[in-house]
């Protein structure tokens, strides 16, 4: 983690999940950047260091298991959380075998991804000062 505080990709098809990610995100201090596919995302992974990324599972073009599989090929040590709306046994079993660090159903409480977010990134990681504002 950068002092500044830690770098998330957010990646996922409909722009209001990815625009609610930052906001919350930012609050706490991080970094954020949304992308609505896996493609773009994965350019700019290759140009910058991200600490952790959030994505969809089922998107246009690449999904999230294409990308997860991507990601721990090309940069083992980013974490990846996977959230979804099609959220059944076997496509988290599938998502764990891939090495997901954690794994959402939408809708998803905030409360619990930033948890996961500091589960995946260490204690203290998320700037306590600016998430008791409103």
């Amino acid at each position: 983690m950068q002092a500044q505080g830690p770098s998330i990709m957010v990646i996922d098809d409909e722009k209001v999940v990815g625009d609610m990610l930052r906001i919350h995100l930012t609050k706490h201090g991080c970094r954020v950047e949304t992308f609505l596919s896996a493609a773009p995302a994965l350019d700019r992974l290759a140009e910058a260091p991200f600490d952790l990324i959030i994505t969809d599972f089922k998107m246009k073009g690449m999904d999230g298991m294409e990308l997860l599989k991507t990601v721990k090929e090309r940069y083992p040590t980013i974490h990846v959380i996977m959230i979804t709306a099609f959220a059944h046994m076997d496509t988290a079993i599938e998502a764990f075998r891939g090495q997901v660090h954690d794994f959402f159903p939408k809708p998803f409480k905030i409360k619990e991804l930033l948890a996961s977010v500091e589960r995946a990134l260490g204690p203290g990681c998320l700037d306590r000062r600016t998430a008791a504002k409103p």
